[in-house]
């Protein structure tokens, strides 16, 4: 790709925020080279690619290139970073943004829109939706907003939305009907976003849009709310899904669209592929068609993460039987070990006991039959799946003050700052970090303290693939590095066989009791799991990724026949 055109200029130094003139700068790169604080970042844009313009917000300004091709009867996927643009080409499609075709000062009226895409399925796509034609329904990303809009019980909601009748079918699927009598405001993250997928489905409408629809959800969830979604599509409807969980978007999608470019700056399209070969293409960061390349090094799986070289022979820490109980609510976990270098996955539904396990394990909460590891001397490190920013400053001030002189560090800037991609939030503050930013500060914290044990309680929450891919190989390196272990409860199948040596699996009913069987190895441990789900999944022959079996697939059937749930020795792909 041809990058000519010094677009944007992006100053950070501060609060001197100067304004720039785009069509001074030569592109020679001395500012950035002089500048002592890394506050000067030239982004280049395609020239070729000026004339496929779909929307942009402003002067120097996000613009987005290209939109996705939604085709009826099909669950169209996007696959993305953060801020590349996933969520303004779903708000254009719904209709909340009207697309300017890059000229923000001049917006296109709608005969102009539809004469710009015409030959494509956006010509008659935006010719019905710029007449009220075209019925569209939209959930956001960010469900835990629900309350501020909408008040009542559950049900009542439900039942005001059902124009399809589908209720009965959908609340049963997505396991709400225990929730209809309970009001919007006390429900939890994975709760509301259940319901505001069941109010999508519910409704009768041309198009369906799903944004990030996984977030809050345990994996059994996550199963149930994509074949929930999938019934759309086998019913005639148009669906388009942005979703970060590669297992979930792999199970949902027909067709996918990878977007690519510049977080925060530009995002392009990219013409739509199949779904196996499209999550393999970003995986592997080269498109043929386009002849891009959009990432460095490609993402690659192994049956077991390789070791970078700690050898895990010495016994780190070691329990016996643990129980703990609340008011309606008892834990019961096995005696088990933890051997050094090593990391643990914790895999189990919502309310089955796995941050109880996670915060006993940190001297936060005390059993009430056996000792906590706390105390034997145990040095831990431990982030909570909710995070409150109580830290009144920046972030450089706040990890200062864990690593004191080792923050400028080659090592540390190397392992932390760069790979959880911290170092343009150094000097925003605390309080004003969105969900994402929020997220990877907070492991670095974690990470950043010398322990002898991490415990991370659902750390890829907010992050999209390219951080959670980061995420875990920090995670691995620290802990092999220092001859440390981690406990890391997460609900993304695809980051804990990226993450995970062994695995703790949580049974039980949730919010009634639960379970921790003992550490197992990942295959075991899977198998064990996805057994509970009657769910099974093969590997990609190429990436070695997870994937998951359509029910009722001849993979599935035949896997579930050898009573591999997780993956057969030799790959094969459904026929």
């Amino acid at each position: 790709m041809v990058r000519s055109r010094k677009e944007a200029i992006e100053i950070e130094h501060g609060e001197e925020k100067p304004t720039i003139v785009e069509t001074l700068c030569s592109g020679c790169g001395i500012c950035i080279k002089k500048c002592p604080f890394e506050a000067i970042h030239i982004v280049n844009l395609p020239d070729e690619l000026e004339g496929e313009c779909s929307h942009r917000f402003g002067k120097n300004a996000f613009k987005l290139f290209r939109l996705p091709m939604p085709r009826k009867g099909v669950v169209t996927g996007l696959i993305g970073q953060n801020g590349i643009g996933k969520s303004t080409a779903l708000r254009i499609l719904a209709g909340d943004i009207k697309p300017n075709l890059g000229d923000f000062e001049s917006p296109a009226d709608w005969d102009e829109i539809v004469r710009y895409y015409r030959g494509s399925i956006l010509q008659e796509y935006f010719l019905r939706l710029g007449v009220d034609r075209l019925r569209v329904v939209h959930k956001p990303q960010y469900v835990d907003k629900l309350p501020e809009v909408v008040s009542g019980a559950a049900g009542d909601l439900l039942r005001k939305v059902d124009s399809r009748n589908e209720l009965g079918n959908v609340s049963e699927a997505l396991q709400i009907t225990g929730l209809m009598d309970r009001g919007i405001g006390v429900l939890s993250g994975g709760e509301l976003q259940r319901v505001a997928i069941a109010a999508t489905v519910c409704r009768d409408a041309d198009v369906y849009l799903f944004d990030e629809p996984s977030s809050y959800l345990d994996v059994k969830q996550r199963i149930n709310a994509a074949r929930t979604i999938r019934t759309l599509a086998l019913d005639g409807k148009t669906v388009v899904v942005a979703e970060h969980d590669l297992a979930v978007l792999d199970y949902l999608s027909d067709q996918v669209h990878i977007f690519y470019g510049n977080p925060g700056v530009y995002g392009i399209v990219s013409k739509v592929h199949g779904v196996r070969e499209g999550i393999n293409i970003y995986l592997d960061g080269y498109l043929a068609d386009e002849n891009v390349r959009f990432r460095d090094e490609p993402v690659r799986f192994h049956a077991k993460p390789p070791s970078q070289g700690w050898s895990s022979d010495q016994l780190l820490l070691k329990w016996d039987s643990l129980k703990k109980s609340y008011e309606g609510f008892t834990l019961n976990v096995s005696a088990g070990e933890v051997w050094k270098g090593e990391v643990i996955g914790v895999l189990g539904p919502n309310g089955i006991g796995k941050t109880t396990f996670i915060k006993l394990i940190a001297g936060i909460e005390d059993p009430d039959v056996g000792s906590s590891p706390a105390e034997q001397g145990m040095q831990v490190s431990y982030k909570p799946q909710y995070i409150t920013p109580e830290h009144e400053g920046t972030v450089e001030s706040l990890l200062r003050n864990i690593v004191g002189e080792s923050f400028s560090s080659t090592w540390y800037v190397s392992e932390i700052i760069q790979p959880l991609n911290i170092g343009r939030l150094l000097n925003n503050e605390v309080q004003e970090l969105s969900g994402g930013e929020l997220q990877r500060v907070a492991i670095a914290l974690c990470l950043s303290r010398r322990a002898s044990l991490y415990l991370l309680d659902e750390p890829s929450a907010y992050l999209d693939v390219e951080e959670r891919l980061s995420m875990v190989k920090a995670v691995r390196r620290i802990t092999e590095n220092r001859g440390s272990a981690a406990f890391v409860a997460e609900h993304d199948v695809v980051a804990q066989d990226f993450l995970a040596d062994r695995l703790m699996v949580f049974a039980g009913e949730p919010g009634v009791s639960g379970s921790a069987g003992e550490v197992t190895s990942l295959r075991d441990g899977m198998n064990s799991f996805l057994r509970g789900m009657d769910t099974t999944f093969r590997r990609d022959p190429t990436t070695r990724r997870p994937r998951v079996n359509k029910l009722g697939s001849r993979m599935d059937l035949y896997q579930k026949e050898k009573g591999e749930y997780y993956y057969l020795g030799v790959t094969e792909e459904e026929t």
